[in-house]
């Protein structure tokens, strides 16, 4: 795809990008791409770093076996945070307005 690009192409496109940003605005611009790299870098690294398992302390049992005395996991309940409760629409009787919410 890029194969064919020289440096007159380059040019081009750098020439174009000072048009459009202006000469003042580069430095800054350049600055704060700098900044977003070298905080990406860093988040790679600790992702990486996370990835890498730690060496358990304790031999894991096989999943599936309860070790003795041990009690029995429970799955916690979740209750949605969203789920708003509903109250039952009243009809309005005569002469009455029917009440704000």
């Amino acid at each position: 795809m890029f194969r064919n690009i020289s440096a007159w192409h380059v040019i081009i496109v750098l020439l174009v990008v000072v048009l459009l940003f202006g000469a003042k605005r580069l430095p800054d611009l350049a600055k704060s791409v700098g900044q977003s790299m070298k905080i990406f870098k860093n988040e790679v690294k600790d992702l990486r770093n996370d990835e890498t398992p730690a060496t358990p302390s304790a031999p894991v049992p096989p999943a599936g076996v309860t070790p003795v005395g041990a009690p029995p996991v429970v799955p916690p309940v979740v209750e949605s945070k969203y789920v708003t409760p509903v109250r039952p629409v009243e009809e309005p009787s005569e002469g009455h307005a029917p009440p704000k919410v």
